[in-house]
């Protein structure tokens, strides 16, 4: 479904992605972990065209959805192809209410066309959403903000949805209840590429996982499998 292949990607002169390649396919929960400073937001915010990657003397790689190539294009292009994303630090509208939030969230022509039937799909998910209907998103708990900001990607109707660092900040009960959320999203048939710097949560629901450190790919394999290799015991797990 998504294929990235040897992309680099700079912020003014500074490097910060080296040749990364990865693959997602439809319907798999892929992790990608690495400590703070990896590179991992930067991926993120790559795949849907925030930043553009730049062809270097050993690479002319790029990113492509579906079998089509889609580096270069605009970000409410990319959305339109159905991808989309909840960036770290759960960012709502905070001066407009939580389903006014919601509705924005189903801007493009496809999402509009079956907005009522979503709303009711992530107040099913949500249901505390629904009760705060009327609420300002400034008024929102964190929990609660990032459950808005989740249900406003959902709006989209996407068919890949990049989540970055979702259980950040929550509290324990709010952890537990994000990664069932997530892997509910992942059996209605959203693809979802996820990164995390909970290990432990997110290997156990992950089809597979990469190690992002430095700026380069590390590691890969079943994520369930990376609980018991040693590089993840040691330098995420302290064991």
């Amino acid at each position: 479904m998504l294929h990235i292949d040897r992309i680099n990607v700079f912020y003014g002169d500074v490097q910060i992605l080296w040749d990364v390649s990865l693959e997602v396919e439809r319907k798999e929960i892929v992790t990608v972990l690495g400590p703070n400073g990896s590179g991992k937001s930067t991926l993120l915010r790559t795949i849907v065209n925030l930043i553009h990657p730049k062809k270097t003397d050993r690479s002319d790689g790029g990113i492509f959805y579906q079998g089509s190539r889609i580096d270069g294009l605009s970000p409410e292009e990319t959305v339109r192809l159905g991808i989309s994303i909840v960036p770290e630090g759960a960012r709502v509208f905070q001066e407009m209410s939580v389903l006014d939030n919601l509705r924005m969230g189903s801007y493009a022509k496809k999402a509009k066309e079956v907005r009522e039937g979503t709303l009711e799909e992530v107040y099913t998910l949500f249901p505390r959403l629904k009760e705060r209907g009327s609420q300002k998103g400034k008024t929102l708990s964190g929990g609660e903000r990032k459950m808005l900001a989740l249900g406003m990607a959902l709006m989209s109707k996407p068919d890949l949805l990049l989540l970055d660092e979702p259980s950040l900040g929550l509290q324990p009960n709010f952890v537990t209840r994000m990664f069932q959320t997530i892997q509910a999203i992942n059996q209605r048939g959203v693809t979802i590429l996820l990164v995390e710097q909970n290990v432990h949560y997110s290997l156990e629901i992950s089809h597979r996982a990469y190690v992002l450190e430095n700026g380069r790919m590390t590691l890969e394999g079943v994520g369930k499998e990376l609980l018991n290799h040693q590089d993840i015991k040691r330098a995420y797990l302290a064991l």
